[in-house]
């Protein structure tokens, strides 16, 4: 897989790998949690030389003395994972396409919530409270960024 793009939630940084994806992991630390605001931090190596920046400039955070952690300065999406000069770690949500990749890794597991193993088996919504959870999406107008590069966002009209 190359020639992915991605980029934050509004639009303003952007991002296209143009060789092939690494290993894609989960990491349940701490600081993944903080960072995400979430159960775990879902990522994917690339090289630092196949990675190119299209739009906008990341904020990074020293969130260790080993690491850096990149975001959006603007919506706050959380971007990278920073830890070698030659190879990076992209969030996976950050893909335009995130589907096709697969995580193949757990890490730091003696930190992740001890009911994360048991999510696929949470009910889910009938139909009817799809249904009406639909009727009240039905008018939201997003103020997201398309899952594709975009020639000026915000549009201009």
């Amino acid at each position: 897989m190359s020639g992915e793009t991605g980029g934050c939630q509004c639009g303003a940084v952007r991002f296209e790998v143009t060789g092939e994806l690494g290993r894609a992991s989960i990491c349940h630390c701490r600081m993944c949690q903080k960072a995400f605001g979430s159960f775990y931090g879902p990522f994917v190596s690339v090289k630092v030389a196949d990675l190119e920046w299209t739009r906008g400039e990341r904020k990074r955070f020293a969130s260790s003395n080993k690491v850096d952690r990149g975001f959006c300065g603007a919506c706050g999406t959380p971007l990278t994972f920073e830890w070698s000069s030659k190879v990076i770690d992209l969030a996976i949500g950050a893909f335009d396409d995130p589907a096709p990749i697969r995580p193949v890794v757990q890490m730091a597991l003696e930190s992740a919530p001890p009911w994360v193993a048991e999510l696929p088996g949470l009910p889910v919504k009938t139909p009817e409270e799809e249904a009406q959870m639909q009727a009240f999406q039905a008018d939201i107008v997003s103020r997201q960024h398309p899952d594709h590069d975009t020639a000026e966002w915000p549009p201009a009209s």
